[in-house]
């Protein structure tokens, strides 16, 4: 079985439609959305509307819960002051700039999925088993994730929410993937990213990045009046 997971679209309508595109080409057996469908970008309202209209099964990002409930925190993890007040400005004007509609969708969304797969069960969430906005890095010590797989009853995690894709194989035998970001990169290039994870026997993983025109995602971000940090963001694929 092969499935596309693509995860943190943060209003970046050009990535996904380039993304989508790419992946349907493949053909998967099943396509998953981990979230954050908004913040950020400049088009929250029509990613929304464009994952709902695909029928793309999509958990809770803490970025949709935010969102969806206005509250004025998303529950992200701000290094300095600097980042908590532009993360601040982008609650606001994403409050502001998605409707009612797309605020119920992400409102009903779950907070994670379960696929059984042969010899896999597959959880896919945003940020870990435990919480919508918990950060599993890929040097989180292997004993907390596997006590976390375990006591989640499953041998295979697919998360987002770090930005940073990578594939780990536990001594276990248990996966723990992570999708990286399709629309606010931090891998250290602009292209969008998805993970394509083919399961059969054994489970492989190929992340793909994909080009697309983020520099007019990254000016219509300017044109709308959000800060030119996430603007950066978007053109580097860094966030430094």
């Amino acid at each position: 079985m092969k499935i596309a997971v693509l995860s943190d679209i943060h209003g970046n309508k050009h990535a996904l439609d380039t993304v989508l595109a790419d992946i349907h080409s493949r053909e998967p057996d099943l396509i998953v959305c981990l979230g954050d469908l908004v913040g950020y970008g400049a088009f929250p309202e029509q990613v929304v509307q464009n994952i709902k209209a695909a029928g793309i099964p999509t958990v809770m990002g803490n970025y949709d819960d935010g969102i969806a409930n206005q509250r004025m925190v998303c529950g992200c993890d701000y290094k300095d002051e600097k980042a908590a007040e532009l993360g601040g400005r982008s609650i606001t004007w994403t409050l502001e700039n998605t409707g009612k509609e797309s605020k119920d969708f992400m409102r009903s969304l779950p907070e994670k999925m379960i696929e059984k797969i042969g010899d896999y069960k597959i959880m896919f969430v945003h940020g870990s088993p435990r919480r919508l906005n918990e950060y599993l890095f890929e040097d989180v010590p292997a004993g907390e994730i596997t006590s976390m797989m375990e006591d989640a009853g499953v041998n295979v995690l697919v998360c987002g929410h770090t930005h940073i894709p990578y594939h780990r194989v536990l001594e276990s035998g248990a996966h723990i993937i992570n999708a990286g970001s399709t629309g606010k990169p931090k891998h250290g290039d602009p292209k969008a990213v998805f993970a394509l994870v083919e399961v059969d026997k054994d489970i492989e993983v190929t992340f793909l990045k994909v080009p697309y025109n983020y520099e007019a995602a990254a000016g219509a971000v300017e044109k709308a009046g959000l800060p030119v940090e996430f603007a950066n963001i978007i053109r580097t694929g860094k966030d430094d």
